[in-house]
């Protein structure tokens, strides 16, 4: 590659790596966050909520966006929006105005998320494999060390540090992409002719409003609940208006010309319908970890969130040295054997952190962060192996895209898991009950890998 496409990549790449970085880093500002706003741990996790649902729904949009405005706007647009974000965040007055922000600053890193990868594979041509390998370690590798910059972060200079952090990587980002993203004014005239009513109907506003109300006010009404330690008229009145709105979502999506979640598909090709679920499951149980884990340490344990950094990382580099290994083996006998090593070692890991008590020594977390980084490494690539092979060529841009969905729905499951089994305080019998239930996810997930490969095998004789 020339030099032009090295500094292309590394523009684009210092971008996309916000969104990974800072879905991972506030994982060890939790507990800070519930001191300095007063929040029982239910309240907090609307950090995490937030994040997820926002990009969910703006990574698909600003794809769709891009091919009208012109992907390097829509790039260095996400870059001022995150800088905005990341610069009055921590002036947050209360916990809404900090939620707000996080929301902003959600949809301004899923900008460059959305056009990154598309922009890199227009413009680079030569050894295309090579740079998108490379876009993949600025965002496996912004989400693995996220927790420990965090740690540091966080115990230096307090939770503000996390945003403001993210301010030169804006910048460098934005001096680069400035002059090395090619303009791209081909579509400016597209978009110009284009009604709002043509606009609305592209991104399927009215399916993305039907489930964020829909998604929101479930949510509410089922930590409503858990936090108030009582169920209450108000409380189940909000959560049918959610699943009311999500059964109305459903019904509008399977008549829309361009829907925002394609599940006709999942009707028509069973396969990939359960490559997502299982993929769903995975995160669940990965991000509840994730979240779940930092909390357990800092309140349980009164590890310094320096130190909670140090033992996150141990999961993130044992994940990062996992999947090279798995693409070879991968290579060689398919997804299946991997996905099913990796479900095994997730059922450990999880057994492990139910045996864990208040002294257990801190080399216990560690053996149980190794057993899911190195599961998480084998599910990186096992997953979207299985995925290309499920789906057929003529779908696979639907595909990846119901892909990326399911992992941020299974985000955010993971989030109102933690949420129902903590409510108002971080305990250490809520954590064993987390340990039990993604034993049991841990469990189903061996299951579908092994009647996934029975299936497999059937068919092959």
């Amino acid at each position: 590659m020339s030099v032009r496409s090295w500094w292309l990549m590394i523009s684009v790449g210092l971008g996309i790596l916000l969104n990974p970085l800072n879905s991972s880093m506030v994982s060890i500002a939790i507990p800070s966050l519930q001191n300095v706003f007063q929040l029982d741990f239910t309240g907090v996790s609307w950090i995490i909520f937030s994040f997820y649902i926002a990009s969910s729904i703006a990574q698909p949009i600003m794809g769709k966006a891009s091919d009208l405005f012109g992907r390097r706007k829509i790039f260095l647009t996400g870059l001022v929006v995150a800088f905005i974000a990341s610069l009055l965040a921590p002036l947050s007055p209360n916990f809404g105005w900090l939620i707000m922000f996080r929301i902003v600053q959600s949809i301004g890193t899923s900008m460059m998320v959305g056009v990154g990868m598309a922009i890199v594979r227009i413009h680079i041509r030569e050894k295309q494999a090579t740079a998108l390998s490379v876009l993949s370690i600025f965002l496996s590798g912004a989400a693995a060390i996220g927790p420990f910059i965090g740690g540091i972060l966080v115990h230096w200079w307090n939770w503000p540090a996390i945003f403001f952090v993210n301010i030169p990587f804006v910048v460098a980002s934005f001096l680069l992409a400035w002059r090395t993203i090619p303009r791209d004014e081909s579509s400016t005239s597209v978009a110009r002719n284009m009604s709002f009513r043509k606009w609305f109907d592209l991104i399927d506003a009215r399916g993305v409003l039907l489930f964020t109300l829909g998604l929101v006010a479930l949510l509410v009404g089922l930590l409503s609940v858990k936090s108030s330690g009582h169920i209450s008229l108000g409380n189940v009145i909000i959560g049918l208006i959610g699943l009311v709105t999500l059964g109305a979502f459903v019904r509008y999506e399977l008549n829309a010309t361009s829907p925002f979640i394609p599940l006709r598909t999942f009707a028509k090709y069973p396969g990939l319908t359960w490559i997502n679920v299982e993929f769903m499951l995975v995160n669940v149980l990965y991000y509840s970890l994730f979240f779940g884990l930092p909390s357990y340490l800092q309140v349980v344990r009164h590890i310094s969130e320096f130190q909670t950094g140090i033992l996150m990382l141990s999961l993130g580099l044992c994940s990062l040295a996992a999947s090279p290994i798995a693409g070879r083996w991968i290579d060689k006998s398919g997804p299946r054997p991997a996905l099913l090593v990796s479900a095994i070692l997730m059922t450990l890991g999880s057994v492990w952190l139910v045996t864990l008590n208040p002294t257990s020594p801190v080399i216990s977390v560690c053996l149980a962060l190794a057993a899911f980084g190195i599961s998480n490494g084998l599910n990186n690539v096992g997953m979207q192996a299985a995925l290309f092979q499920s789906s057929p060529k003529e779908i696979i841009g639907v595909a990846s895209g119901l892909f990326n969905t399911s992992r941020y729905l299974g985000t955010i499951f993971s989030s109102l898991l933690i949420g129902i089994v903590m409510g108002d305080k971080f305990n250490f019998e809520g954590f064993q009950v987390l340990g039990i239930v993604l034993t049991i996810i841990a469990l189903s997930l061996v299951f579908m890998s092994r009647r996934r490969r029975e299936s497999v095998q059937l068919r092959e004789s």
